[in-house]
């Protein structure tokens, strides 16, 4: 298959390394476009107001890799690589493999799933792919899951695109419980802003933010909540699979809207007025 590599983590990460590699060692036609250096966090950013340079680099990857490092985000790298690089489309767009686990809310702020997004906004079946600590670096796992599972998509295509966020939990192969289909779940925190000085007398502040808990629900109830949260079911040592969108409809409440706005004060005529 033809597949299109980028990350958040930049173009030296041993994640996307370990795929790429791990991907192309198995007959698939690999091109990577990512960010020239760390974008961990920065969502869905795109560059509009400054070039987007992309220059093709050697020794990182395995020969039979083509790898490009972009100086944008890394939306803007998938970008590049779609309408910039590649002669035709992918058959998909890969993310990964992030250096942490992308779950629950974490998902808005990962430019990891935001480089998959991209592609799956562009209407092709896209993967984001992490592994579940921060500290390890044994990929080999997430590795030979993203191969069985490219695999699989090969002989069965999925009826329509799909964004899949997957995450792979830090363990040895062994004690990998299994795969389940989760749904995103809701982490909350408290966040923390220091204000510092630097040596020059001048203040800065610094953004950090600790984890005060997991919740499991915050509306109501609906039909997919009978599946388990992506955050417990990595904590259970399974690997995750989650179908994102990039409708943030609410659905559910569309119908309470329509009768609420009848109680305001300003009505429809008003405005074409």
């Amino acid at each position: 298959m033809k597949l299109l590599i980028s990350n958040d983590d930049g173009v030296f990460a041993q994640g996307i390394r370990s795929l790429a590699n791990g991907l192309a060692a198995v007959g698939h036609e690999v091109t990577v476009v990512c960010p020239d250096r760390e974008r961990s966090a920065t969502g869905h950013g795109l560059t509009l107001h400054h070039p987007i340079r992309a220059e093709q680099v050697e020794n990182i990857f395995e020969p039979s890799v083509t790898a490009w490092a972009c100086s944008g985000t890394p939306a803007d790298s998938v970008k590049v690589g779609l309408f910039g690089i590649l002669d035709s489309p992918p058959d998909l767009v890969l993310a990964g493999i992030n250096h942490g686990p992308n779950v629950a809310t974490d998902i808005l702020y990962s430019g990891t799933v935001s480089a998959a997004m991209e592609g799956f906004i562009q209407g092709i079946p896209s993967i984001a792919f992490s592994l579940g600590s921060y500290s390890s670096r044994e990929f080999q796992a997430t590795v030979e899951f993203a191969q069985q599972l490219i695999q699989t998509l090969e002989k069965n295509p999925l009826p329509e695109p799909l964004l899949l966020n997957i995450n792979v939990p830090a363990v040895p192969s062994s004690e990998i419980n299994g795969v389940m289909i989760t749904r995103q779940g809701i982490r909350r925190y408290v966040d923390i802003l220091e204000k510092r000085l630097d040596p020059r007398g001048k203040t800065y502040y610094w953004l950090a933010g600790e984890l005060m808990e997991d919740v499991e629900r915050l509306n109501t109830p609906s039909e997919g909540d009978q599946l388990i949260t992506d955050v417990h079911a990595l904590r259970q040592h399974f690997i995750t699979i989650t179908p994102l969108q990039y409708n943030l409809t609410h659905v559910a409440e569309l119908s309470k809207l329509q009768t609420w706005s009848e109680t305001l004060p300003i009505k429809t005529e008003d405005l074409k007025s």
